[in-house]
């Protein structure tokens, strides 16, 4: 990968220096159709290098969507293309977006981020210490994560937030809220039973209204196991020797062939996991968000601060957005994982370059492509 970008950059510099005034206008107009084809290329060699049956990316230049293209099968064995169309788990993205909503509550006034949750979630039993939605936002209140195996590959179907709240509610806190990062999807599910508790509202409903509306995001959804939903993609798995032991497939399945992921349904964390979109429609939300369609500016620099625990350790995770600085540059992103999905979402809040890349490989690591991808771009 590293020898890809290199030969990459190598190309860009010799074109600049060996221009002339009189061709670089011409570059320009071909800068586009370059970069295609280097991305093409990079993504191509990323999916041979790691058995990628499908993968979509779209890409945003100066806040300007500028690509959107899918490689591979959205479906191997019904030989469906991967399309700029397809619909893949968003996994943890999902966490992004629940944030929005909590942070657009409280900016309507409807929702206190420090006061204890319990007043918008009674149903929630009251524990050892009291707990904000801000420390649930940046995963400082102490809520569980999974406990076993059987929790992240769920077959439950849920037909409420409030019904999947049972699954973890009587538990006890990790530790004292502020005191530790601790990431947790409960957590988030129990942000979107706040949510609805502060608005009246039911949570797909206020993020029809303040995400996906706003963001002209058509293809985002509830990943429900029960709906018939166009270009969903299928999802898989190459289990190392690790994975085939914690499933019981001894004797039955080879470490890297590639299969059909376990049955996951994701209602059990709609708000901390549970959403299907498209490559495109992440960057039309992270471009939305960046140009203030869904907050102020004094939110999303809330939103994009690193958070600190109460011994002032920073987590590099802001209010639903993990937070880096390089060279004097922000990036914030959010990764996702589960049954059947592989994602990523990043953006540069200044200069409005984002990429997603969303693939319906499990267990993958899409950061470092994604960060090539926005270099490409820049």
């Amino acid at each position: 990968m590293l020898q890809c970008g290199m030969l990459f950059s190598g190309l860009v510099l010799s074109a600049i220096l060996g221009a002339d005034a009189s061709t670089r206008a011409q570059e320009k107009g071909s800068g586009a159709a370059g970069l295609r084809r280097q991305i093409d290329q990079r993504v191509n060699d990323f999916i041979a290098a790691k058995g990628i049956p499908g993968l979509s990316i779209a890409i945003a230049k100066d806040s300007q969507l500028i690509l959107e293209k899918g490689y591979g099968m959205a479906d191997v064995e019904n030989s469906v293309a991967a399309t700029a169309e397809t619909r893949y788990r968003t996994a943890s993205i999902a966490k992004s977006m629940t944030a929005v909503v909590i942070l657009s509550l409280a900016e309507d006034s409807r929702l206190d981020l420090d006061q204890d949750i319990r007043i918008y979630c009674p149903k929630y039993p009251a524990k050892k210490w009291g707990v904000t939605s801000r420390q649930l936002l940046g995963h400082l209140g102490g809520v569980r994560h999974y406990k076993n195996n059987a929790e992240t590959r769920s077959t439950t179907h849920f037909f409420s937030l409030n019904a999947a709240l049972e699954t973890f509610k009587d538990d006890p806190l990790r530790h004292e809220p502020g005191s530790k990062f601790f990431y947790t999807t409960f957590g988030y599910n129990l942000l979107g039973n706040i949510a609805e508790g502060a608005s009246g509202q039911n949570f797909l409903q206020l993020l029809e209204e303040r995400v996906f509306n706003r963001a002209a995001m058509d293809a985002t959804v509830s990943d429900d196991q029960l709906s018939i939903i166009a270009n969903r993609a299928r999802g898989y798995m190459r289990p190392d020797l690790g994975t085939i032991t914690r499933l019981g497939g001894l004797g039955y399945m080879k470490p890297g062939e590639l299969y059909n992921a376990p049955l996951h349904d994701t209602s059990v964390k709609i708000p901390g996991g549970g959403l299907l979109s498209s490559a495109g429609d992440l960057v039309r939300f992270a471009i939305a968000l960046n140009q203030g369609k869904m907050l102020p500016q004094n939110a999303l620099d809330e939103m994009w601060t690193a958070q600190k625990t109460i011994d002032g350790e920073s987590t590099g995770y802001g209010l639903g957005w993990r937070v880096k600085t390089k060279e004097g540059e922000k990036t914030v992103f959010h990764t996702g994982g589960q049954a059947g999905t592989s994602t990523i979402l990043m953006l540069q809040p200044s200069s409005g370059d984002a990429v997603a890349i969303m693939c319906n490989l499990q267990s993958l690591s899409l950061s470092s492509i994604a960060e090539e991808v926005l270099e490409f771009a820049d």
